[in-house]
């Protein structure tokens, strides 16, 4: 039975008043690496119809929100999506009703970069990887672009290889050479992660380093979560709330894990912890005594981080959209005033209970509705896999070089 039948109208429009954000205020962010071939450390796997260029990877990221409706903006990775003309793209992207996003940076890769970039023993191998970034600077000035994103794979693997404080000071002193480089109204993201490709010590290993480094380099320095960068058991949405209440949550690389960086699509391993931390930032939006908070997370960019390996790029794409949309809708709908009060009043079961009923409500017929007012199919994965899109674009692209990784 197609989900919006199970909707009894007149009972469904509180609720849908209460979720409405979820369709019409989610701004979610795609990556242009999600289109392309990616594998494991021992291969690539190809797949029919894969973007050979960044303007294919465009043409692919205005797909998905010609389905979803909320998928605006495609963030770019360089030199991965390096093009002649920025502005000329940037206008490429809008005709598509779309805007670039995020700028990510790669230092990361080079040969050069083997025993770190930034914070590398080598004063000329620092120096190159901060032009990397300054470019990356005058790409997001060029296409409008609104973060310059840094993620570093620096660090060392054995005792003794390099010295951690040194390593240390030179990130600082680095990132506030590049700090003046950015637009006025741009904010660099510092993402952290527990480990990889560092095996002994890694030079932005959790939150709290990427904070005080943030706080070292400037106003406009903020962190990034990535939801699969954590050790297991650790408590995302507190995580999450701290910087929140520090005015410092930039935004999120969104996925989801099983053991280590996994990459995979966003819930579905864990969409409980996922709704945990949609309460968190939607706690706090609704929050006016807490202003900074409450801004923060109004100007939280939530951008998809995954490598679809095995699963076709585009649908994967929609249905973590999907995914993620249902997690905000199910933190609407908790009763914040009754939460107050049960916290307030240390009923810990209600409390409990009022997050707990909220997850359990099955909002996917409440979307579809929602999606079928704007004109968007109630059930964009369905849609896009019977429309005969995906083999279109496999024979279209026939030939030619597939973006991916090697």
């Amino acid at each position: 039975m197609p989900l919006t039948e199970s909707v009894a109208r007149p009972a469904t429009t509180p609720a849908i008043e209460r979720i409405g954000w979820a369709m019409s205020g989610l701004a979610i962010e795609l990556p242009s690496w999600g289109f392309v071939n990616t594998g494991t450390r021992f291969g690539v796997f190809p797949q029919p119809g894969v973007p050979r260029t960044a303007f294919e990877k465009v043409d692919d990221a205005a797909t998905v929100n010609r389905y979803t409706g909320i998928t605006g903006s495609v963030a770019l990775h360089i030199p991965w999506d390096r093009v002649d003309d920025w502005p000329a793209f940037a206008a490429y992207a809008a005709e598509r009703g779309l805007r670039i996003g995020g700028i990510n940076s790669n230092t990361f890769q080079d040969q050069d970069y083997k025993l770190g970039s930034l914070c590398h023993p080598s004063a000329a191998v620092r120096a190159k990887a901060v032009r990397a970034i300054i470019e990356c600077c005058e790409i997001a000035a060029a296409t409008g672009s609104k973060v310059v994103k840094v993620w570093l794979g620096d660090g060392t693997n054995y005792p003794g290889q390099d010295d951690m404080r040194w390593r240390r000071h030179r990130l600082v002193e680095n990132l506030r050479e590049i700090y003046p480089h950015l637009p006025a109204d741009v904010r660099m993201f510092l993402e952290y992660k527990l480990y990889e490709p560092a095996l002994y010590s890694t030079d932005v290993q959790d939150w709290g380093q990427a904070f005080s480094v943030c706080r070292a380099v400037g106003e406009q320095a903020t962190v990034c979560v990535d939801t699969g960068h954590h050790a297991m058991g650790v408590n995302i949405e507190q995580i999450v709330a701290i910087l929140l209440a520090e005015g410092r949550l930039g935004g999120f690389d969104l996925n989801d894990k099983k053991y280590g960086d996994d990459d995979l699509m966003v819930g579905s391993i864990d969409p409980y912890q996922l709704f945990r931390i949609a309460h968190e930032l939607v706690n706090a939006m609704r929050d006016d005594s807490d202003p900074v908070a409450q801004r923060c997370a109004s100007e939280v960019v939530y951008m998809l981080d995954q490598c679809h390996n095995i699963e076709p790029k585009i649908p994967a794409l929609i249905r973590s959209v999907m995914n993620l949309q249902e997690a905000m809708a199910k933190a609407l709908l908790v009763d914040r005033a009754a939460l107050l009060a049960a916290q307030a009043t240390g009923d810990v079961l209600e409390a409990n209970r009022l997050l707990a009923d909220a997850f359990a409500t099955d909002v996917r017929p409440l979307l579809a509705e929602l999606r079928t007012a704007r004109g968007l199919p109630a059930d964009p994965y369905r849609a896009y896999l019977d429309s005969g899109e995906a083999e279109a674009r496999a024979a279209a692209r026939a030939g030619g070089t597939a973006a991916g990784w090697g």
